[in-house]
């Protein structure tokens, strides 16, 4: 109790003492900080908060800036325009009062872009391609890096939870967003000026939650939503973390001892489903069940096997999992971070005959499982190879169940609250944008929703059409062995006409997916093309940026005659083989796989099985199978002639 009242009489008497002294503090945003880049060529806006109806003064280098405080304390002023160059030093103070001043070191004026969007944007530096040469080489300080924490609100902030400006070296470069990072190494090399990167992203949103409230409520697609979720709180948010953390400690740390009883070889499975394996757990037939799963079989090894080091192959397992060889851990990998397919089995662990392997793998949002192909999955002793294929044993709800997480990131608005709003009017190049992959079961309103999302962040920075580059979905998911339907295909077609929206660049990656995995590790040709594309809008070269675009198509008898538009030097095949990726189809809607060539600057499509054709699709996959290209190498992007209703159109 005496320690309480020490602390009130010490809070009153500071309290006091600030009150009669006079004494305040000029506030910054945290966007401002020391080594931050700040945009050339503009009026360099800055703002914050101070003593209500005072005078704010400012210098950058050597150049003056006034503001008076409104009614609330609140401050705007702005720099004349700088070309690229530094480093200045900021001073910031109420006139008349030094004792408020604060001093920024390092800034330099250069271009800054906006890098925003999900995962594939977020993805790091040292979670891609090549990361230990790419990271030892990182020795670029005139590139600056601003990682906006993650947050959630349910109304606009005035500032961000968390982040600072952190210089372009082999330590700091590792958590960068790689695609950002290989984009803004391009353009400083290029350009020759300081490039500064405001990330901004989280893994697996929609594009709603990047876009405001006001915006989405002019909009019927939006509006019934946006509306849903008026009566939530941040208490809401607290709850959510505090099973967020629940839900990662038990998919990390088995629960019960699990660990210790399950994967022995004694272990008493004779409850469990029996099931044909590799496959994936959402194929088993058990529902929507989100948690842990276990999965066990026993394999006799022949004698050659006793006493020898193995190798066990898994494939590549889905999410979170830990393999186990009769009763000892072999492996543990932590969000899909562990990309190793084989695993050493030391040889004191193996017995002759009958041995048994046990899987524990987190079950968490349809993913879960063994991956095709069967010959993937086997053990080994360098010579003779068993096959892991076949009969196994599952079981769910060995463990606690996992709590249910609402994910109030994905809520319309509650990112832009937290993550955009307090970095406007921040003075940026442009943005950068790497999304979708989560809106892909609504690919047809993402013709709306994304455009929606670029309108309301120019119509906020007050930049008229502020360039807005993207990219586009790359392939992903396994190859179809017949044309179908696909909502990536449906979602690369809205990204590709929201073109239509001025001053906008798409960047094509359809080459350079991965099948099995939803983040492709070659970030540093999508940084390319991403600044290919800003060489040519932006600054102004003349530079082939694009691969073809289909333009329009004529009819001729049984062929299709495609045309297109960026050919730069010339259509090619990428691997100089004929021409894959086309289908074509008559009156009935039926598509076949369509022979195709290159006659000068078009395409032209027929199939033996159309007659009368009417439609020509290429790529148009999850995964398509596609090779055409310009002479530059870039990619043709995906495209279709018809408009016939697709499955996301509800």
């Amino acid at each position: 109790m005496k320690i309480i009242k020490r602390i009130l009489l010490v809070f009153f008497t500071l309290f006091h003492f600030f009150q009669t002294s006079g004494y305040t503090q000029v506030i910054l945003p945290k966007v401002f900080g020391d080594n931050m880049v700040l945009q050339r060529g503009i009026k360099i806006p800055v703002w914050g908060s101070a003593t209500p109806g005072s005078l704010i003064v400012a210098t950058l280098g050597k150049v003056g800036a006034k503001a008076k405080t409104d009614k609330d304390g609140k401050w705007m002023l702005h720099f004349s325009k700088f070309k690229a160059g530094g480093p200045y030093d900021l001073k910031i103070s109420e006139s008349g009062k030094p004792e408020s001043t604060i001093k920024l070191k390092g800034l330099l004026i250069g271009d800054v872009w906006l890098a925003s969007g999900q995962s594939n944007m977020e993805w790091q530096v040292q979670q891609a391609r090549d990361a230990p040469n790419e990271i030892a080489k990182a020795d670029f300080p005139q590139i600056r890096f601003l990682l906006v924490e993650h947050d959630i609100k349910f109304t606009p902030q005035s500032d961000f939870l968390g982040g600072k400006w952190k210089l372009c070296d082999t330590n700091n470069v590792k958590q960068f967003s790689a695609v950002a990072y290989y984009f803004a190494r391009k353009i400083h090399k290029e350009q020759n000026v300081p490039i500064g990167i405001i990330q901004s992203t989280w893994g697996g949103t929609p594009v709603q939650t990047w876009t405001s409230r006001e915006m989405q409520l002019t909009s019927s697609a939006t509006r019934a939503k946006m509306l849903a979720g008026d009566t939530l709180t941040q208490n809401d948010v607290v709850k959510d973390s505090l099973n967020m953390i629940r839900f990662w400690d038990i998919v990390y740390h088995p629960q019960g001892n699990t660990d210790k009883t399950v994967p022995l070889p004694e272990y008493d499975d004779s409850g469990w489903t029996a099931v044909e394996m590799p496959r994936l757990v959402k194929d088993f037939g058990i529902g929507k069940y989100e948690g842990m799963i276990w999965l066990r079989k026993k394999i006799v090894l022949p004698t050659s096997f006793a006493g020898k080091e193995l190798v066990l192959n898994v494939g590549h397992p889905e999410m979170n999992y830990s393999l186990y060889f009769n009763g000892t851990e072999i492996c543990k990998t932590i969000w899909n971070s562990n990309s190793k397919q084989s695993y050493t089995i030391r040889a004191g662990l193996v017995k002759n005959g009958e041995n048994t392997i046990a899987i524990r793998m987190a079950m968490l949002w349809g993913g879960g499982g063994l991956n095709p192909p069967a010959e993937d999955i086997y053990i080994t002793d360098g010579y003779s190879k068993i096959s892991l294929a076949g009969k196994w044993l599952y079981k769910i709800n060995v463990e606690p169940a996992i709590p249910k997480i609402h994910n109030y990131q994905n809520y319309p608005a509650v990112l832009f609250n937290a993550m955009i709003n307090p970095l406007i009017p921040f003075g940026v190049k442009g943005v950068i944008w790497y999304q979708g992959e989560a809106n892909d079961s609504e690919a047809y309103r993402y013709r709306e929703l994304f455009p929606m999302l670029i309108n309301d962040w120019r119509q906020r920075w007050h930049r008229g059409n502020l360039p807005f580059l993207y990219v586009q979905l790359a392939n992903f998911k396994k190859e179809d062995p017949l044309p179908a339907e696909s909502e990536w295909a449906e979602l690369r077609e809205a990204q590709t006409l929201t073109l239509l929206q001025p001053n906008t660049g798409m960047a094509c990656i359809i080459d350079i997916g991965d099948a099995g995995s939803i983040h492709p590790t070659n970030k540093q040709e999508v940084g390319r093309r991403l600044a290919l594309i800003a060489k040519k809008k932006v600054y102004g070269k003349d530079v082939i940026s694009s691969g073809p675009m289909y333009k329009n198509f004529v009819i001729k008898g049984k062929d299709i005659i495609i045309r297109f538009t960026d050919t730069g030097s010339g259509l090619a095949t990428r691997d100089a083989a004929s021409l894959k990726g086309f289908v074509i189809a008559g009156d009935d809607k039926k598509f076949y796989w369509a022979s195709a060539r290159i006659e000068g600057g078009k395409v032209i499509v027929s199939s033996d099985k159309v007659n009368i054709p009417v439609a020509v699709r290429y790529a148009w996959a999850d995964n398509p199978v596609c090779n055409l290209v310009n002479k530059e190498g870039l990619p043709a992007v995906p495209f279709r002639t018809d408009e016939w209703k697709g499955i996301t159109q509800k």
